[in-house]
């Protein structure tokens, strides 16, 4: 089974909520009791996207955590990356050099394009689709990718 960590499914809960209002800029605590997180997680959610640029962090008195750039201009692919890292489904997938037998491996090109197609899928899915109360299925299309896969 693929699965994404609770703390990713967190971080996309937050910063879709965000996403409902990106002018905002929002406290971790504001942000915790609304999405329904300790503040603690939020808090270290909000500084793991904020060092990946999805988020700016303000300081002063009206400080808090924004968007970064436009809720349609972030993708959901982004948004797993900065909260796992590079996307794969397997350990030879995500980074080269990580299997001893990755050389004479018949199946990891699959296995990467697999991989590819996953997160050209996530790509086609903004942080403004997410902030929707629900999403048509077939609006997704793996195909056109917002943003360019590495």
């Amino acid at each position: 089974m693929l699965r994404l960590s609770k703390l990713t499914d967190y971080g996309t809960a937050i910063l879709s909520f965000m996403a409902r209002n990106p002018e905002q800029s929002y406290s971790a605590a504001e942000v915790a009791q609304t999405v329904g997180v300790g503040v603690s997680t939020a808090s270290k959610i909000l500084k793991m996207v904020a060092r990946k640029d999805l988020v700016q962090s303000i300081r002063g008195t009206h400080g808090g955590y924004r968007l970064a750039r436009a809720p349609d201009e972030i993708s959901l692919a982004e948004v797993v990356e900065a909260m796992e890292g590079p996307i794969g489904i397997t350990e030879c997938g995500r980074r080269a050099g990580l299997c001893a037998r990755e050389d004479g491996c018949r199946v990891r090109g699959n296995w990467q394009r697999l991989g590819l197609a996953i997160r050209r899928t996530l790509d086609g899915v903004s942080l403004a689709d997410m902030a929707r109360p629900e999403m048509d299925p077939e609006a997704v299309d793996g195909n056109r990718s917002r943003h360019r896969a590495p």
